[in-house]
């Protein structure tokens, strides 16, 4: 047994759920989400009560095993936020500066060049580009970064730039109208998309709930929004990521309603990929859309009732690749982020603990049944916890990353790098074999920087 391993067993048996043994209710779950059925917010409400967390970890890596086998993905990749520079002053944020204050910075096409050159250099596969809304930089900056990164590695994938900052484009390029923002959001798609754009990061989603939105971060974009960028997105043919923010001033149903909206989203996405359904929508009552009374932000108007029910958890069912990509894009992965309270305006709150990360990303493969990973972000999980996540559940540890700006974990600085070997080392440790990976899921067959991809399925 890895000491992962050793280490959740023995709180199954001294923590709260001493004495009482196995939840009955747990393994029912388990069964039903091996089955392909999708589960219920009640459900969900069941695996986040319930003592026996041992139950419910181990049924989400019997779900992450059956999509995966033993596989632990990683990849080599380098953040870069372009800006700190942001019109929003959300509470929960320590990342964000005014134009003008100290520590705030916007970097040039040389350096972002320089940074690309970099990354090459080191064998990475990819580039993670977000920043901050910044109220005065031109539309052009944008395109011009991608063409330039394009023009000095035109083999390095682009991850770049939130919902939230598609939106602020739109803005500031002033194709958006309130009346028609989709077609202001489709323009600055497929203007970076020409330019070199290659997918979309997860973030800013926080929780789609409109009472946490006005508490903790009015201003955002609300999750309409957020999910029309993405569906966007998904139509272009670009693939996108999805994140959940948790720990703050949200409740746990809160996180179930944010999954259950993911999912019914990306039914859609692979409806267009020729997916066939499963089933129909959970009822009211059963933890289905007429389930969450209260949740201002859940706006069940989004799905129309004809999409169909799709789960990639049904035995035989084969995951999605990006050799679907002509049809449509797709969300590759959730990526549960917990909250650091410190130097923001929430640092009150004490943030979740190590149980409440490995509990949430656990519910998280089990109610998304139909994302492909979940992402056991090393960055703001921590190496040690992430190794014990890749038997909870999560399939996939990120990278090397270099630099991360956006959130600094026990006073870390912002340049938090690790090692293949590093990573390697924590996938093993976790009883997985370790398979490097592009953006986009393909296997990496590498002889030292360089690298080529096959289809991975």
């Amino acid at each position: 047994m890895t000491t992962a391993a050793a280490t959740l067993e023995q709180h199954a048996r001294s923590g709260p759920g001493r004495g009482r043994g196995r939840d009955p209710r747990i393994a029912d779950i388990a069964a039903r989400a091996l089955a392909g059925e999708r589960l219920g917010l009640d459900d969900g409400e069941a695996l986040f009560a319930t003592p026996d967390i041992w139950s419910v970890c181990e049924a989400a890596d019997a779900v992450r095993t059956r999509l995966h086998g033993d596989a632990g993905y990683f990849n080599v990749n380098r953040h870069m936020n372009y800006s700190n520079v942001c019109a929003l002053s959300c509470r929960f944020c320590e990342f964000y500066r005014k134009q003008g204050e100290e520590g705030a910075y916007t970097r040039d096409t040389a350096y972002v060049v320089g940074q690309a050159r970099g990354a090459v250099e080191a064998g990475a596969t990819e580039m993670h580009i977000v920043g901050g809304l910044h109220p005065y930089l031109p539309f052009e900056y944008y395109t011009g970064l991608l063409s330039a990164i394009r023009a000095a590695a035109p083999a390095l994938h682009i991850k770049a730039f939130t919902a939230v900052e598609i939106v602020h484009l739109a803005r500031i390029a002033k194709v958006y109208k309130a009346d028609d923002r989709e077609a202001g959001i489709r323009w600055v798609l497929g203007r970076l998309k020409e330019a070199g754009l290659g997918s979309l990061p997860g973030g800013g989603a926080e929780v789609f709930d409109d009472r946490v939105h006005d508490e903790a971060f009015k201003g955002k974009i609300r999750s309409d929004v957020w999910l029309d960028v993405h569906r966007v997105a998904h139509e272009l043919g670009l693939n996108s990521n999805a994140t959940i923010l948790y720990g703050h001033v949200e409740h746990r149903r809160d996180r179930l309603v944010h999954m259950d909206m993911l999912r019914r989203a990306q039914d859609r996405a692979l409806a267009r990929l020729g997916y066939g359904g499963v089933g129909a929508v959970p009822e009211a009552g059963k933890g289905g859309l007429g389930a969450a009374p209260g949740h201002l932000g859940y706006r069940a108007e989004a799905f129309d009732d004809a999409t169909p029910v799709i789960t990639l958890t049904r035995p035989g069912v084969s995951l999605p690749t990006p050799a679907m990509n002509s049809r449509g894009g797709y969300f590759q992965t959730i990526i549960p982020l917990p909250f650091f309270p410190d130097g923001s305006d929430l640092e009150g709150l004490p943030g979740p603990g190590g149980l409440e990360n490995l509990r949430t990303l656990a519910v998280a493969r089990l109610m998304l049944d139909n994302f492909p990973h979940v992402k056991a972000f090393w960055i703001m999980q921590t190496l040690a916890m992430a190794t014990l996540m890749m038997q909870c559940g999560a399939d996939d540890i990120d990278g090397t990353v270099v630099w991360y700006d956006i959130t600094k974990v026990g006073g870390s600085s912002t340049h938090q790098e690790t090692t293949v070997a590093d990573l390697q080392r924590a996938i093993r440790e976790a009883g997985k074999v370790p398979v490097e990976r592009d953006t986009l899921y393909r296997r990496v067959a590498r002889d030292g920087a360089a690298w080529t991809t096959a289809e991975h399925r």
